[in-house]
């Protein structure tokens, strides 16, 4: 018996030729082990191909390179740099690549959640006000050593930890940090506020571990260049529930215009040919050299 794939967003009603339709998987996403030294990136991938051109390209691979089935995963396809090469051309003007460090992604988090009232453009080009406050504090953090790493992980285990939250932990962990104006803005006042939220379950406050739902946003955004709606075929993802995706949908939504994001079903990528193109150029952004340190979530 088939599987029956979770979450997705049915997809709303619209005009002829004004939906674009790509498929999406994604590489390093950790859930929330976002202070994993070995996968500091999670890469977001699409493509725009229709089910057929997949196909086309995987079996001309195959075919040009002698690829094995199993051996078509992004690790053994970074040894072949011609393959890789031939893929990265074939898939010209066709593809997308979103990249996200996890490390400044907490940085955002914890400067939006504390700063202001963010939605669920948080983390987008969208949603920009507090973006100058987080990129300082990350430049400044990042040379306090072990102290900015126990920072970072307070946060985490606060954001986490429901109903036993360590506020404590995390205010002491910001205290050892060096001055900063954007740490003197992180009042106990705001860091309880936002526990309580956390603990009531405040649906309007974007997932705090989440880098997945920004990345998305991000694809769907270029994609549509203000002018489409996209449909979207997503690897199947714990972290995209049908509540957070309406929620998201609803955030990128430009005043009386439509929402960019007309809807998102699920695939099991072994089985989808487009999802699979898309899981093999992640895997490969990902995993191809050493990746800079992204300022952009």
């Amino acid at each position: 018996m088939a599987r029956v794939l979770q979450g997705g967003l049915l997809p709303a009603q619209t005009r002829p030729g004004a939906v674009v339709e790509i498929a999406c998987d994604e590489s390093g996403f950790s859930g929330t082990n976002l202070l994993d030294p070995a996968s500091p990136v999670i890469t977001h991938a699409s493509v725009d191909l229709s089910a057929g051109e997949a196909v086309e390209l995987i079996d001309e691979l195959r075919g040009r390179f002698a690829f094995a089935p199993y051996e078509l995963k992004s690790g053994k396809f970074l040894r072949r740099p011609r393959a890789l090469e031939w893929f990265l051309a074939a898939l010209g003007g066709r593809a997308h690549v979103h990249a996200v460090d996890k490390e400044f992604f907490l940085v955002t988090r914890i400067v939006d959640l504390l700063l202001g009232e963010p939605s669920y453009a948080a983390g987008t080009r969208l949603a920009q006000a507090h973006r100058p406050a987080a990129r300082a504090l990350y430049e400044a953090g990042r040379a306090a050593g072990d102290d900015w790493t126990a920072f970072l992980a307070a946060f985490v285990e606060l954001a986490r930890e429901k109903h036993r939250r360590p506020v404590e932990q995390f205010l002491r962990a910001r205290d050892a940090l060096p001055a900063h104006p954007v740490l003197a803005e992180l009042t106990d006042d705001r860091v309880w506020t936002l526990t309580a939220r956390l603990d009531d379950d405040d649906r309007s406050l974007p997932p705090p571990l989440e880098p997945l739902l920004p990345a998305l946003a991000e694809t769907v955004l270029f994609w549509s260049g203000g002018r489409r709606r996209v449909l979207v075929t997503h690897d199947e993802q714990s972290a995209l529930t049908a509540g957070r995706l309406a929620r998201l949908q609803e955030a990128l939504a430009d005043g009386g215009h439509p929402s960019p994001l007309a809807g998102l079903t699920m695939a099991d990528s072994r089985h989808d040919p487009r999802v699979q193109v898309a899981d093999l150029l992640a895997g490969s952004a990902r995993r191809a050299g050493s990746p800079e340190r992204r300022t952009a979530s």
